[in-house]
């Protein structure tokens, strides 16, 4: 039997030490070493190379996908959970990650297939709880435990079709001195689970607590060593959540899904467009924004607010925007616009709790800034989408014929755009070559 030993590696260099320093001897940084565990068997002969085969002459196995039943999470992985797989899901607390799993199951198990949910955060009695509100009880089998060895152990003599661990953090190696969701704990839970899957193709989906920066908690090697990391978004406060992939080896991680939360549990909303930019008249900051998520258009409604600061150097900032491009956007609206806010606070919002990331929105966030300033509204159902050069010029985007068809179905009347950009029927177009003719033909009647 290998004897089972623990070092202490630096995060930093790699220096090893048979125990903990405050300071590594290697580099001289502080607080980076963390504890491992080292199995070191005896070498009974030396290994022997195996030879390499070409890539085209791998069969591929027979591994279709498995669908979660829920279609704005099969969107999201791609098709649906892939054989032998490892996901990692985090969010912030509240938002519904455990329920969006246990629906899930649920799902797959009236699907057929097994499914083992392992509960290291509640009893099965709260577990059932939340079960029958959700209408999720039947087919799923649990386990709650929190020792590694003994959920590993589960797994590969029950081998589900798929297993849902809640949380990687909660799980403990009793070979491991530290505190379970340290850093060395998480990282060794992660090895052996993805030695689990990979070994015994079970499908296993990790849910991962987050920092107060909203990132998963624990080594940035958890993230390396899954499938597919999975961010669940939302505010509690808010109805709808957006779910996107931060890495997926198996599919696209443009794609977004869009749950609505009710008392029975998370629902995918038919409509997001609807939901996200309303139908309320036009007030002063406000512009919809015709945005791309993956290959879904969206209709977003863009507010920005513009107020004197009585600060040395004035506010800016941004929900669900980027607040280092609106530091530059605001930059080429002085320039190249002569719109002065050096001395006023500015605020960015994107209504519903959706993150832009899309150099697209750069025209939306500018129109909806200079409203704001002027205190003028723009004209009512007006949309606008297009990149923003640092030269005051505006530079065309793609999937621009699936924004405008978005935009015409929820009744958008004008659309300011890059010029050259192709028309759509029942859309008025106001083609703009540079910011600051983007303006004049928003502002115009």
């Amino acid at each position: 039997m290998p004897r089972a030993a623990t070092v202490y590696t630096c995060t930093s260099c790699g220096y090893e030490s048979p125990k903990w320093l405050g300071r590594c001897a290697g580099c001289d940084e502080w607080n980076t070493l963390v504890e491992e565990v080292v199995e070191r068997a005896p070498r009974r002969r030396p290994p022997v190379g195996r030879e390499a085969r070409p890539l085209a002459d791998v069969a591929l196995a027979d591994a279709g996908r498995i669908g979660t039943g829920l279609g704005e999470l099969d969107r999201v992985l791609g098709g649906g959970l892939v054989p032998g797989s490892l996901v990692l899901i985090g969010g912030e607390p509240g938002v519904g990650k455990s329920s969006l799993l246990l629906q899930a199951l649920h799902l797959i198990a009236t699907a057929g297939r097994s499914a083992l949910l392992v509960s290291g955060e509640e009893s099965p009695a709260q577990v059932r709880l939340r079960a029958e509100r959700l209408g999720a009880v039947g087919g799923i089998s649990i386990l709650a435990e929190t020792d590694l060895a003994v959920v590993c152990e589960t797994i590969v003599a029950s081998a589900p079709d798929v297993c849902v661990i809640d949380s990687v953090q909660t799980l403990h190696s009793p070979e491991l001195s530290s505190a379970p969701g340290s850093v060395a704990q998480v990282r060794e839970a992660a090895d052996r689970l993805a030695r689990v899957a990979k070994g015994h193709g079970v499908t296993i989906v990790l849910v991962g607590h987050v920092t107060k920066d909203g990132a998963v908690a624990g080594p940035r090697v958890l993230e390396h060593l899954v499938d597919a990391v999975l961010q669940f978004e939302g505010d509690r406060y808010r109805f709808l959540r957006v779910l996107r992939a931060v890495k997926n080896r198996f599919g696209s991680t443009n794609e977004i899904g869009i749950f609505e939360m009710t008392d029975a549990g998370l629902e995918a909303v038919a409509d997001p467009s609807a939901a996200f930019a309303g139908d309320g008249e036009s007030s002063p900051g406000s512009v919809l924004l015709a945005a791309i998520e993956g290959t879904r258009p969206i209709l977003l409604e863009v507010q920005a607010l513009v107020a004197a600061s009585d600060l040395a150097m004035p506010r800016r900032q941004a929900t669900g925007f980027d607040r280092n491009r609106l530091s530059m956007l605001l930059a080429v609206l002085g320039r190249h616009a002569g719109i002065a806010l050096g001395s006023s606070d500015v605020f960015v919002n994107v209504a519903g709790g959706v993150r832009v990331d899309e150099p697209a929105a750069d025209l939306a966030v500018a129109l909806a800034v200079v409203s704001a300033q002027r205190g003028e509204a723009l004209p009512a159902r007006l949309a606008g989408f297009g990149e923003i050069g640092l030269t005051g010029g505006l530079r065309p985007v793609s999937h621009a014929g699936p924004r405008l068809a978005e935009a015409a179905k929820l009744g958008v009347r004008a659309l300011v755009v890059p010029a050259g950009t192709a028309g759509a029927a029942g859309v008025e177009l106001r083609p703009a070559d540079t910011l600051s003719a983007a303006i004049a033909c928003a502002f115009s009647p």
